[in-house]
């Protein structure tokens, strides 16, 4: 099978698991298991901790992902990819539709009592004005494109193995570290969390199944 095709099941995969989950979230069915991670969260809460966990939510917030995703189309586009520089699109196309999912769905986030607060972002301005729910997590659906296409295109281009290999387990890491983040604070339910990482893979294979385009030479293995 080769790997556009792959991409393509992949895609069509988390499209269905998203719709899916989506569902199950509208009808309150992870309310019971949201309230659960929770309480987990606030028995294991240090002090200490706050500091760290606010600056790692600054790698999944607007400023930091978009200066991502621009920087890299920019280095696509004069390395001569061209209209493979397009991919980068993936990030706003992903967040209009966190946006209107969180009008859509009806899921509050956690009480403000229980929250210790976030990295500090300009979405903070506009705040329920766009947003009436939590679901999904916006932090982890422009995590998972910004740092997923960045380690694909590394992995992709780069002639060193071990910087390939770097790229990979990095965006893995900082995916894994900002999910435990979104709970750890309690800004978002892990419900908000998987939403987050479906939609931000949806996003993330659309952007490569555009770079494996048949017609896109420059990327053939």
């Amino acid at each position: 099978m080769s790997a556009l095709r792959r991409t393509l099941l992949a895609f069509a995969a988390l499209a269905v698991a998203f719709m899916v989950f989506t569902a199950v979230v509208a009808a309150g069915t992870t309310h019971s298991l949201d309230v659960d991670v929770s309480h987990a969260m606030t028995q294991a809460w240090r002090p200490q901790l706050d500091l760290p966990f606010r600056a790692l939510a600054l790698f999944g917030g607007l400023e930091m992902t978009t200066l991502v995703v621009v920087l890299l189309g920019i280095w696509l586009w004069r390395h001569h990819f061209g209209i493979d520089s397009l991919a980068v699109l993936a990030l706003p196309v992903v967040v209009v539709l966190e946006v209107l999912y969180k009008r859509i769905i009806y899921h509050p986030a956690p009480p403000v009592v229980i929250q210790h607060g976030d990295g500090p972002s300009l979405t903070d301005l506009i705040g329920q004005s766009v947003a009436a729910s939590s679901f999904p997590s916006g932090h982890m659906v422009r995590t998972v494109v910004a740092y997923g296409l960045l380690a694909f295109v590394v992995a992709r281009l780069s002639e060193r193995r071990w910087l390939r290999w770097t790229a990979v387990i990095g965006a893995v890491i900082l995916i894994a570290a900002e999910s435990f983040d979104r709970v750890y604070l309690q800004v978002h339910w892990e419900s908000d969390v998987l939403g987050g990482l479906l939609l931000g893979g949806l996003g993330l294979a659309g952007a490569i199944i555009w770079l494996d385009r048949p017609w896109a030479a420059a990327w053939s293995d």
